[in-house]
């Protein structure tokens, strides 16, 4: 049985620096997470930001489902191209034979 996206299809390198909340500066986030395993798209989707606003997507990023990345994380795409997450979503079907992964969209 599958339990998360097997390592050999997360042909990608991305950096990730979750988000830690606002300061007086602006946002903080934590300490940067580099050479995470995944699996990117860049093919733009329409998607619904967190505060309700219809927004593109410009990624889609496929990782294992332990990643540490709150909405709001700024994620280096293997491109260079810098970008934040919009939305996370943990996919999990215990009991069935799919991986299970976390998918972040991001701007």
């Amino acid at each position: 049985m599958v339990t998360r996206v097997p390592r050999v299809l997360l042909r990608h390198r991305v950096t990730v620096e979750p988000y830690a909340g606002e300061s007086a500066y602006g946002p903080q986030y934590r300490h940067a997470i580099p050479e995470v395993p995944a699996l990117v798209d860049a093919t733009p989707r329409m998607v619904r930001a967190p505060d309700g606003r219809q927004v593109v997507a410009s990624a889609t990023v496929i990782a294992d489902p332990a990643l540490d990345c709150p909405p709001g994380s700024r994620i280096t795409l293997p491109d260079g191209r810098t970008t934040t997450a919009i939305t996370v979503g943990h996919h999990t079907a215990p009991g069935l034979p799919v991986p299970a992964c976390t998918e972040v969209m991001c701007e």
